[in-house]
């Protein structure tokens, strides 16, 4: 599926169009996959070759970064629709050439109002994740059509009618199965057959998936698409589309004879109708000459990795042996996410500290409790960053005694997202990660209209007891914690990087590995990105999951040897990336291998 691109003439992906005769015929010719390209005139990175070509085409045609991002991501629902939809959301990072500033689009899905914490719970302890994860009560009011619309109508040069049109060829005239696609449909089997739209879309074939090589087409997120297209973002969240989400929701479509019951949501229509996407001010931290930007709360990805960045700065200059680099990185790691896992959540509910998490000097205090001869042996503690703000006198008594809780037993690593990395010829650049939480999100398919629906609402913290206090515990109309982490990096005031990756908890940990190695170890962008990955998030038992070549590889051997344990896992992060080259040209950098392999294109590639 992402190795190959049927180019323009099939009228599946590009906004070119083709004669109708051509198109009819069936002529092909292919354009083969590359994880990596070099060239001018703009850029773009996903993990679908399909979506990589609409992000090109519309660059091409006089389109901008931003453009070309949401161009991207309405393929990217469509074919890679188990991570990302408009059953969703998403953050994007947005960096402005002509005005020299980066802003943020936030559109992370939000609590319905009705929703409380002891929905959680049944006889005071915490529903089994299984069953939370497959349900209504799961999905959270999805964001990602209006912050298209945000995006486009800030800072965008063309509408959703026009953007949505690649997106709309894929959904009617559909694409491949890929054996990766194949599996992804396969492990999730058994909860699609729980509903009928979600059978009747992904299990057609006698209640088995499309094998490989047949043809997955999606009319319904076609029409879907159309209303859209139509009528803007008022179209998703007001009329029969929002009739339909509230009534999946709230009465989940259950087959004859499910094997098990699902729990209804609380959604109204009024949750739909009131949602706003948010202009938030970006992260600025700073690491070895470099400036960072990324998103802030409710993401915990920006802060986490920006107080990371800064242990490892605080505890000595970049090392060129690896394993010594990757054991710091590791109990950075460790460190920053015992902090991400108290305090971090929605600001608009939580006194999040956010100067005290990226001040130099609080991340020179947690150094101390990093040991350069081995590793931690268990998970850290939570320090104090309320103690390094500019007056924690003004903060809520109870913020600076809140307990530091194991993360949340949904907060896993292994959740897949997307990201959409782009860049365009007048010096934009859009790093944009968005997600319907894990693979296939709350596995139910809103009938007639071809989309998954979210399961966000697993991102909150599920304390043993309801009466736990907690930074990020579900509460009405909050958004819940993240972990996305869109990230762009300058030096001296000049782009230099935008990167980011899906992969639930392990997205941090994979932007952070990747930019020690890129900038660090001065690793080739791709070597970095396709390098073995180690990801340690703070669990209870200490262990840092890992890929099984990395276990396999000399650097584990040394990091066993100052007492790192391994969890295996496979694999970690899909990364995507744009490098900025000195000579004026750009690297778009996509994963070689993950998850089937991913797509980088150039407006005009270097010869």
């Amino acid at each position: 599926m992402r190795r190959l691109l049927i180019a323009a003439c099939t009228g599946l992906l590009l906004v070119a169009s083709c004669s109708h005769d051509k198109a009819a015929s069936g002529a092909t010719s292919a354009t083969a996959f590359q994880p990596q390209a070099t060239g001018r005139g703009g850029a773009a990175a996903t993990i679908d070759v399909r979506a990589t070509a609409a992000a090109i085409e519309i660059l091409k045609d006089g389109g901008n970064a931003v453009d070309a991002a949401v161009a991207a991501a309405g393929v990217l629902s469509v074919t890679d629709l188990y991570s990302c939809g408009i059953g969703g959301g998403g953050l994007m990072v947005i960096y402005l050439a002509g005005e020299q500033r980066v802003v943020t689009v936030e559109h992370r899905e939000a609590a319905p109002r009705q929703l409380r914490r002891e929905l959680f719970y049944e006889a005071g302890v915490p529903i089994p994740t299984l069953e939370v994860m497959t349900s209504g009560l799961s999905a959270g009011v999805p964001g990602m059509v209006r912050g298209w619309e945000t995006a486009l109508a800030r800072y965008g040069t063309r509408g959703l009618k026009e953007v949505l049109q690649p997106g709309i060829r894929v959904a009617e005239q559909g694409f491949e199965v890929d054996p990766f696609f194949f599996d992804q449909t396969t492990r999730n089997a058994e909860r699609f057959k729980l509903f009928t739209s979600s059978a009747s879309l992904f299990l057609p074939a006698q209640g088995q998936p499309l094998p490989v090589g047949a043809t997955f087409t999606n009319p319904g997120m076609a029409k879907t698409y159309r209303l859209v297209a139509q009528g803007g973002s008022q179209a998703f969240y007001r009329g029969e589309l929002a009739r339909a989400i509230v009534e999946t929701v709230t009465r989940p479509p259950m087959s004859p004879g499910a094997a098990h019951p699902v729990r209804a949501g609380v959604m109204k229509l009024s949750d739909l109708a009131d949602y706003e996407a948010r202009i938030r001010e970006p992260v600025k931290s700073t690491y070895r000459g470099y400036t960072l930007y990324g998103m802030g709360a409710p993401t915990s990805g920006g802060l986490t990795l920006g107080l990371a960045l800064n242990i490892l700065e605080a505890t000595s200059p970049a090392s060129p042996n690896r394993a010594e680099m990757l054991h710091r990185y590791l109990e950075a790691s460790r460190l920053a996410f015992a902090d991400r896992n108290a305090y971090v959540a929605d600001p608009e509910y939580v006194d999040v500290p956010v100067a005290g998490l990226l001040s130099k000097e609080y991340a020179a205090e947690r150094s101390k409790a990093l040991d350069p001869a081995k590793a931690a042996p268990g998970a850290a503690r939570a320090g104090n960053p309320f103690a390094y703000q500019q007056d924690p006198s003004t903060l809520p008594p109870l913020a600076q005694r809140l307990p530091a809780l194991p993360p949340s037993v949904l907060d896993v690593p292994h959740r897949e997202t997307t990201h959409i990395t782009t860049a365009d010829k007048a010096g934009n650049i859009v790093a944009y990660t968005c997600t319907i939480e894990a693979e296939g999100g709350s596995g139910i398919v809103v009938p007639g209209y071809g989309f998954l629906l979210n399961n966000e609402m697993t991102d909150f913290d599920v304390p043993p007891s309801p009466a736990t206090p907690h930074a990020n515990i579900p509460e009405a109309g909050k958004r819940p914690r993240s972990s996305m982490t869109p990230t762009l990096v300058f030096k001296d005031g000049v782009p230099v990087l935008a990167l980011g990756s899906p992969g639930g908890s392990s997205i941090i940990t994979t932007v952070l590995q990747t930019l020690v190695y890129h900038l660090d170890l001065h690793m080739p962008l791709l070597e970095a990105v396709a390098a073995p990955r180690v990801s340690q998030s703070n669990v209870p038992d200490g262990k840092s999951h890992a890929e099984p070549e990395f276990i396999a590889s000399p650097e584990a051997a040394a990091l066993q040897a100052k007492g790192h344990t391994f969890t295996e896992a496979n694999p970690i992060g899909a990364l995507t990336a744009i490098r900025f080259n000195p000579d004026g040209t750009l690297t778009a950098v996509a994963e070689p291998q993950r998850r089937g392999g991913g797509s980088a294109m150039v407006v005009e590639p270097v010869r």
